[in-house]
């Protein structure tokens, strides 16, 4: 078990290794990590309550649309207001499978 938690955690990148009397042993863990918070900002929170649990964004996106939608970027995760409040909070890259895809059309 040592053998394997010390695979896992020895780097950021998936690893398969060979034990003889388990098989062979596959990290994927590590490079599921996510550095998105706990908790991602929840909907109609004001930009104020954002920056007080959250800090200042690292990015800043100016107003487009409207409704004017507004994106900040924090490290692992955006936030995008309508006006004032939060709209959406997402982790990029982190998207549920699409279960139904030949409904999908292209623009």
């Amino acid at each position: 078990m040592a053998a394997a938690l010390a695979v896992m955690s020895a780097s950021a990148q998936p690893t398969a290794t060979r034990d003889a009397s388990r098989g062979t042993v596959l990290d994927v863990t590590a490079a599921g990590q996510s550095s998105a918070p706990v908790a991602l900002p929840r909907r109609a929170i004001t930009k104020a309550a954002v920056r007080r649990q959250y800090g200042p964004p690292e990015r800043r996106f100016a107003p487009v649309g409207d409704p004017p939608i507004t994106r900040w970027d924090y490290p692992g995760f955006r936030v995008f207001f309508e006006y004032d409040r939060v709209l959406h909070s997402v982790v990029p890259g982190d998207f549920p499978a699409i279960s139904h895809s030949d409904q999908l059309t292209a623009p």
